[in-house]
């Protein structure tokens, strides 16, 4: 009986777990990609500039920690943007250029999994209490939501 209340709760946190991974927590969308850390960002980025979305930076974690003598698993940071979204949602409230530009991190897991995160915009406008940028928040979020269904499949 024990064993069996002991696999029920094993199921149930790792079902919580895989919940949590694959979809929003703490403000973080994160989704599986099919792809290696360097082709899944290679993969967005190419679909931004495709969009006319700016690039300001692609940062490796690995390779800085690597120079440091140090070990990471595959992670890579875009630094992206669009002026014309992002000073919009800034003139609701200048704070949000504190999450701004946009980054999206793509990791790989203990497990060998590869991951896409990026901040919820819905998260970005909860946290600094936006009001009356509704329309701008759903741009970003379709335009995020697209570009990483692109990266990661």
């Amino acid at each position: 009986m024990k064993s069996f209340i002991c696999l029920i709760a094993i199921l149930f946190i790792s079902s919580s777990y895989a919940y949590a991974s694959s979809d929003e927590s703490g403000g973080v969308i994160n989704i599986k990609s099919n792809h290696t850390v360097e082709q899944t960002i290679t993969k967005l980025e190419t679909e931004l500039k495709n969009k006319g979305m700016t690039i300001f930076k692609r940062v490796s974690h690995s390779e800085g920690a690597a120079g440091v003598g140090l070990k990471l698993r595959p992670t890579e940071i875009l630094i992206f943007g669009n002026p014309k979204i992002g000073t919009k949602l800034m003139q609701c409230e200048q704070l949000a250029g504190l999450d701004l530009p946009l980054k999206a991190l793509a990791y790989q897991d203990s497990e060998g999994q590869v991951w896409l995160a990026y901040n919820n915009p819905d998260y970005i406008a909860r946290r600094y209490d936006i009001k009356g940028c509704a329309e701008v928040i759903t741009k970003m979020t379709n335009a995020l939501s697209n570009f990483s269904k692109a990266a990661t499949q």
